[in-house]
Order: structure tokens, then C-alpha cells, then sequence
């Protein structure tokens, strides 16, 4: 074992020692990436880093996707189309027998296509789906549980900020990996739904009656949300803009409408400006951490050498991308979903590289296995968001309403996995 060994052994102790004791994750890889780099070539070096790391992640142009798409959700939560797509489809799926367990999964995919944030969009939900579900008698775990599971959705459906952050890391075309995002989306969307009626059955509240001028009525409030996504999606899709000009567009008519329809004003306009530079400003922290670490591995020659280990185990390329996704999923019960892709997509796409894996397949396994983390215990940061806001609904409680869910996702995690044209058959077709 050579210096380089033992300096990167004792930065990774040292980076989780940090993240235990709820140090910042930005701030951990940061301080881990100058110090171990200073311990390779000297502190004056590494302290040079701190000059030039900061101005490349705020001056990339790729990443300003991210602020626009949560300047875009932003506008969306505070102008109430959350609310217009549960009513649209509580007045289309109601009819059925757990029609508003079925109404808040299809909600939770019409929102995520214009916010890009699971958190948000979990959020959203627990306040408008369930104290209707509690008025109709759901259970609880139904309906925490379907709401968690529909929240995750947000990251797989474009627009996906950590779709956005995996390209930056990779250097994946990011208009290639949202549009690969979308037919797993609404696999993913009606999948739920399925695992609703079969996990809960008979247990589930009757529907209500069917009633067409209501339905067709509903589809009015919705015509700003298809609108938008056509907007962002469909002029990436068909080469008219690129990804940045999209999202840029995507936010300004996400204001504007709000605007027009006296959703918005001066006040709550303000409100989602300085919600999108918070959220932004801590996660381009963490990505000036990420760059960081980055000189660190590279200095150290980590990823190449876990390159090198997990080749010479001979399990050939499945078997390797099995043992990754454990990983994934173990990292991913542990802490949450953009600390996971920052911390460990430097670390293993190399290996990825190496068996020969499409970046854009690997990209959209990745998030599903995200989707995954956000719901299984012990973290589970869906989980914690909806007990922050229902504060009468134990923890446990919401587990128990996820676990068929955690089911589905390792399901269509193995589909995706065998069947890789689910996801690259669209990105394919661009112009």
C-alpha cells in the first residue's frame, strides 16, 4: 500500500467522519479535496484550487439549467397548478375505486414535469391529496405511502435538476438524458398506479360517479401545465433550443402565466425568487465540493484503481453493474438522493466507462435507483418530509405504506436493466 492509498483511505474516513457530524456535505468534500490534495503535492496547490474551482461550477453553462428549472417549479407551487392537476384527475380516475390514491399518483407526474424536485412535489402533495384521502377514509400508510412513492417521481420525469447534475458530472448530453427520462416516467407513473389496486385491493374506498361535463370542465385548469411541458420538452426534443434556452423560457412562462391567471404577485413572485437562490446557492456549494473531491480522486487515482479491482473480480459487466447498484441502494437508504449522485457517480462511472455502458442508460438507472432511496428506511427523505408536515402520522406508519412501492422500484430498476431500449429508444429519435 502506497502513500496514495493511504492518503485516500484517510480522506474517505475522514469525509464520513465530517458527514456524521452533520458537517456539510459540500463543505466535507471540499475541505477533504484541499487537504488531501495537499497532502500530495503541498497546501499551496491545493489552496490555487479554491481559485479556480468556484468560477468554473457558477460560470458553467450547462448548469444553469438548474437554477431556471427551480425558479420554474418554484412559480408552479405558488401559482396552485398542483391543485388543478389533482382536481383534473381526481374528475378523470375517481370513478375507480381508489380513484384519489390513483388522482394523487397521476398529480404527482403532472407536477414533476414541471418542477423537477421529488422533495417539492412530495410536499405539494401531502398538503393537497391528503386531507382529502383522510376525508374519503384512507388509511394512513395508503396514503402517505402513495404520496411518497408519487413524490419520487419528480427526479425521473423531466425536467430533473439531478438529471441536470449527472451530466455535469459525466459529461453526458443533458438533453439526451432528459428526454431518456420520459417513457420510464410514465412507466413508472402507471406502474403505481398498479401497485395501488393490487397491494391494497378491496381495502381501497369505492369510487364516485362518473361525470363527463366535470371531466372535461377539469381539463381547462390544466392547459398551462401541458403548455409549459411542451415548451421545455418538445423544443429540446426537436432541436429548437437547447437545454439551457428551454429552461430559461420554461421559468418566465411559468411567471407569466401565473401572472395572467392572478396566481401571482409582486409578493409571492419575491417568495419564489428567493426560495430558487437558496436552493440553488446550497446545491452549487455542494457541487464546488464535488469539483474539489474531484482533484482529490484524481490525484490519488482512486476511481482507476476501483476500476482496476472491479474488473480483476471477473463478474463480468452485469455482474459488476449489479454489485454498483447495491451500492446505490445501500448509499441510498442513508442519506439523500443528490448527496448519493455527487458523492458516488465521480467514484463509479469510470467503471461504467470501462464495461462499456451507455452514459445515458446509466444515467437513468442511477436516478430510478435515487427513486428507491427516497423511500426505503432508514432515511428515506420522502418519507421525512411528509412526517414533517403530517406530524400525526408516525414514521413507521408511512414505512409500512411504502414497502409494495419499494417492491415495484426494485421491479422496473431490473426491467430498465434488461431492457435498455425503454430508455434510449426516445433520446434515439432526436433531431
Amino acid at each position: 500500500m502506497n502513500t496514495a492509498d493511504l492518503v485516500a483511505i484517510g480522506g474517505f474516513v475522514a469525509m464520513f467522519v465530517l458527514m456524521g457530524l452533520r458537517v456539510p456535505l459540500g463543505v466535507s468534500m471540499g475541505l477533504v479535496g484541499i487537504f488531501g490534495f495537499a497532502a500530495m503535492r503541498g497546501m499551496s496547490p491545493a489552496l490555487n484550487l479554491l481559485t479556480t474551482s468556484p468560477i468554473r461550477v457558477i460560470t458553467d453553462f450547462n448548469l444553469t439549467l438548474v437554477p431556471f428549472f427551480i425558479l420554474m417549479g418554484a412559480f408552479a407551487t405558488n401559482s396552485g397548478m398542483s391543485r388543478e392537476l389533482f382536481r383534473t384527475g381526481n374528475a378523470w380516475l375517481g370513478q375507480f375505486r381508489g380513484g384519489l390514491a390513483l388522482s394523487t399518483i397521476g398529480a404527482c407526474a403532472g407536477f414533476a414535469a414541471i418542477c423537477g424536485s421529488s422533495i417539492a412535489t412530495a410536499a405539494t402533495m401531502t398538503r393537497i391529496a391528503l386531507p382529502e384521502m383522510r376525508k374519503a377514509k384512507y388509511a394512513d400508510a395508503t396514503s402517505t405511502g402513495v404520496i411518497a412513492a408519487g413524490g419520487t417521481l419528480g427526479i425521473l420525469i423531466p425536467p430533473s435538476v439531478i438529471m441536470v447534475v449527472y451530466a455535469f458530472l459525466t459529461e453526458t448530453d443533458v438533453a439526451q438524458l432528459l428526454m431518456a427520462g420520459i417513457i420510464p416516467g410514465i412507466m413508472a407513473t402507471f406502474m403505481y398506479m398498479a401497485t395501488v389496486l393490487i397491494a391494497h385491493g378491496k381495502r381501497l374506498p369505492p369510487g364516485k360517479p362518473f361525470e363527463l361535463r366535470e371531466a372535461l370542465a377539469s381539463l381547462r385548469d390544466v392547459w398551462a401545465v401541458l403548455l409549459l411541458f411542451i415548451a421545455v420538452i418538445g423544443v429540446i426534443y426537436f432541436g429548437v433550443a437547447t437545454a439551457t434556452e428551454a429552461a430559461a423560457v420554461g421559468a418566465l412562462m411559468t411567471m407569466v402565466i401565473g401572472l395572467l391567471r392572478g396566481r401571482l404577485n409582486y409578493r409571492s413572485i419575491m417568495a419564489s425568487l428567493v426560495e430558487s437562490l437558496r436552493t440553488s446557492v446550497s446545491l452549487f456549494s455542494v457541487l464546488i465540493g464535488a469539483i474539489l473531491f474531484g482533484y482529490f480522486l484524481a490525484i490519488t487515482q482512486s476511481p482507476q484503481k476501483l476500476t482496476a479491482l472491479l474488473v480483476g473480480m471477473d463478474l463480468g459487466p452485469y455482474g459488476t453493474l449489479t454489485l454498483i447498484l447495491v451500492i446505490f441502494l445501500i448509499a441510498g437508504a442513508l442519506m439523500d438522493e443528490m448527496a448519493m449522485i455527487i458523492l458516488l457517480v465521480p467514484i463509479v462511472f469510470p467503471v461504467v466507462s470501462h464495461l462499456g455502458f451507455d452514459p445515458v442508460w446509466f444515467g437513468i438507472i442511477i436516478v430510478v435507483a435515487c427513486q428507491l432511496g427516497m423511500i426505503m428506511p432508514p432515511v428515506g427523505i420522502n418519507v421525512f418530509v411528509i412526517n414533517s408536515i403530517a406530524k400525526d402520522v408516525k414514521i413507521t406508519t408511512i414505512y409500512g405504506g411504502v414497502m409494495p412501492f419499494i417492491l415495484n422500484d426494485i421491479i422496473r430498476l431490473f426491467l430498465l436493466v434488461a431492457f435498455p431500449v425503454i430508455s434510449l429508444w426516445l433520446p434515439q429519435t432526436m433531431r
